[in-house]
């Protein structure tokens, strides 16, 4: 497996966000983690790459493992050393507003990885012209669509070339007709056998290019199953309700902890 949680449990404070929560996911998987607002999704997501540092539970990525207990702070090298398999894709892009947007790409490479200006170059030319933007590898962000930026903060995640791609929310700060353009690339790297893991609310995403949909309410993993069995075929009353959501939305732009 190329990522596997176990018992993961997640407190702020007195709230439990998630209960009891382990999953496996494939090398060359992709897993759409869906569910209401509120219902652990991205939470569960920023606890495998450790942005969020679960309360108790273990987490192994590629397999590197970490356990956790509440009260006791992994140190940062443990951090790093899972952190380094993944690359993150944010709801609202985080570029550099004031680097252009090959500089965005490079970055990671030349300062954290110590790569060579001119070998970092080169793998961000060939990462924004997988994601269709070579010819905007000088302009600043600002100057970009939303779905421009998107897909120039889906190369910058991949530059380091991590084992796993973790996407909170991608296209729900996007117009529908610019979250399109966000679908395509994720799908490219999907058939391309890029392991991901997203959380989302889009519909479209989900059933499109996750091979296994894990639908989180409560903090609990409510059902599991393929991405047709699940938008079209559900199975609990919970996950019903929240199809139905969704289908009443379109495509629903959604928030969530």
């Amino acid at each position: 497996m190329m990522i596997q949680l176990k018992n993961i449990e997640k407190n702020f404070g007195d709230l439990q966000v998630l209960k009891n929560v382990s999953l496996d996911v494939a090398e060359g998987a992709v897993m759409a983690l869906v569910g209401p607002s509120g219902g652990g999704k991205s939470t569960l997501l920023r606890c495998i790459n450790l942005l969020e540092i679960p309360t108790a539970g273990s987490v192994e990525i590629a397999g590197d493992r970490l356990e956790f207990q509440p009260g006791v702070k992994p140190s940062t090298k443990q951090i790093q050393l899972l952190r380094r398999h993944t690359g993150m894709v944010f709801q609202n892009f985080q570029l550099f507003p004031h680097r252009t947007v090959i500089e965005n790409v490079t970055e990671g490479l030349t300062t954290v990885l110590k790569w060579p200006k001119e070998k970092a170059r080169e793998r961000a030319k060939a990462l924004l012209e997988k994601v269709g933007l070579a010819h905007k590898s000088e302009v600043w962000p600002s100057t970009l669509s939303g779905g421009q930026q998107q897909r120039v903060a889906i190369a910058r995640a991949l530059a380091p070339s991590p084992k796993v791609l973790l996407c909170d929310e991608p296209t729900s700060a996007l117009d529908p007709e610019l979250s399109g353009e966000v679908v395509d690339v994720l799908a490219q790297l999907a058939r391309e056998g890029t392991t991901m893991v997203m959380a989302t609310h889009d519909l479209r995403l989900a059933s499109r290019i996750a091979n296994e949909v894990i639908v989180l309410d409560g903090g609990v993993i409510v059902e599991t199953g393929t991405s047709r069995d699940i938008f079209t075929q559900p199975k609990h009353e919970r996950t019903k309700r929240f199809i139905a959501t969704l289908t009443h939305d379109g495509h629903m732009h959604g928030e969530g902890i």
